[in-house]
């Protein structure tokens, strides 16, 4: 659950399912992985995108097999002490694998939040104190009904309560919606807006970190820096793979 998570974040989950039955088929525990070296971890992350949750999922099965013996841990508090774990990801590990109780907040989450509780057409772009005070409000008691509202919150706001279009004829909650009853105001909805890809930094760096990936005995830095059309965006970028710990840099030799 640890390792979906991770690996599911700003990523859809149908790219998500080939690598994370690979990782998990080569690293079935917290200990299989923390005995590799971390560019392996690298490596195996493939093209899913934002490379450093593989160095951040390493880190973290070595904490784990040093302080946990090897088991992950199941409450919060433990959880968000692991490197590069959050609040969503501590939260989501707590609810659905250990059916614990915890306010599991995404975007689908927090956008039924504002509708029903708050009456405005959408949540903002990260979370704020208020939507977890928010959240909180809404958590029940139990462990077991929690769990529940974890699963059921979010798959209403991915299947029902959509940003765009929502289905409020189909919506359990209808006859509690506050911006339903409001007539579905617009007023103060954030505008959203996709990212950019093609030349950015990041595109850059995934075509460099590409590159490396894929050569067995490590690729020169010159033939990196004119793997891009823009030199001075390529050095820019190697210099934050390297900062990153994503490339290592041995002579002029570029290896994971």
């Amino acid at each position: 659950m640890l390792v979906s998570e991770v690996m599911s974040q700003q990523t859809p989950l149908s790219r998500v399912v080939g690598p994370w039955t690979d990782w998990m088929d080569r690293w079935p525990t917290p200990d299989d992985l923390a005995e590799e070296e971390p560019g392996a971890a690298v490596a195996a992350w493939g093209r899913l995108g934002y490379p450093r949750r593989a160095l951040r999922l390493h880190a973290c099965a070595v904490a784990i097999a040093q302080d946990f013996d090897g088991v992950v841990p199941s409450t919060y508090e433990e959880l968000i002490g692991l490197p590069g774990i959050g609040d969503y990801t501590a939260a989501a590990v707590v609810s659905f694998a250990f059916g614990g109780r915890a306010a599991v907040l995404d975007t689908n989450v927090r956008r039924v939040l504002a509708r029903v509780e708050t009456g405005v057409a959408n949540c903002g772009s990260s979370t704020s104190r208020a939507d977890r005070e928010l959240a909180a409000g809404w958590l029940p008691e139990s462990e077991a009904a929690a769990a529940r509202w974890a699963v059921s919150s979010m798959e209403l706001g991915a299947l029902v309560c959509v940003a765009r279009a929502p289905l409020c004829e189909s919506c359990p909650v209808a006859g509690h919606c506050r911006w339903l009853a409001a007539g579905k105001p617009t007023d103060g909805a954030p505008v959203r807006r996709g990212q950019a890809w093609k030349g950015t930094d990041r595109q850059c760096r995934g075509v460099i970190l590409d590159l490396v990936r894929n050569a067995v005995a490590g690729v020169d830095v010159e033939v990196a820096l004119t793997s891009w059309p823009k030199r001075h965006q390529a050095e820019k970028c190697l210099g934050t793979l390297l900062d990153d710990g994503l490339i290592h840099r041995e002579g002029s030799v570029l290896r994971l």
